[in-house]
């Protein structure tokens, strides 16, 4: 089983401002590609796993990136490293979902502190990549669990989730 991977990140924007005799425009094209090839090394991914969630009030997800999750092929996938992380929070939530936190062998390399989170709010997108041969390193048991949860009561949250890595 093979895996390639394109990621592209593209803004348009125009910023306008009336004047007297014309309106000035300002545009920004900002694009950006990764390409990941199939294989562990800088550059390269061989796994993928992606899922539509639903957190309850206040409650969390621990996802374990190190033996429990199945690819959309039927295998059981074993990160060793996180090569892409994408998060997108429902328009219709009406909380936050909250990436990290401590947790159980919590997965926190990607972040400063183990007490880091990354809220996105409703309809808000989150995605980080690092296409380097290390990546973001897995360690089972003891650094594999990466903790979403709901920031509040009262209502689920719902939010797909795409993971990225290498199996070596």
């Amino acid at each position: 089983m093979a895996l390639t991977t394109t990621l592209n990140v593209a803004l348009n924007a125009v910023q306008t401002a009336a004047k007297d005799l014309t309106t000035v425009r300002a545009p920004l094209d900002y694009a950006k590609r990764i390409i990941l090839a199939n294989g562990t090394a800088a550059g390269q991914a061989d796994q993928i796993w992606s899922d539509t969630r639903t957190i309850t009030a206040s409650g969390t997800d621990a996802l374990d990136l190190a033996g429990s999750l199945v690819d959309a092929l039927g295998a059981t996938l074993t990160f060793a490293r996180v090569k892409g992380l994408i998060v997108v929070a429902a328009a219709a939530n009406t909380n936050d979902v909250v990436i990290g936190g401590a947790a159980s062998n919590t997965f926190v390399n990607w972040v400063g502190d183990a007490t880091d989170k990354v809220k996105v709010k409703p309809g808000g997108v989150f995605c980080l990549f690092a296409p380097a041969a290390t990546g973001y390193p897995v360690t089972a048991a003891t650094g594999d669990q990466l903790l979403i949860a709901n920031s509040s009561s009262g209502t689920s949250v719902t939010y797909d989730v795409v993971i990225i890595g290498a199996s070596a």
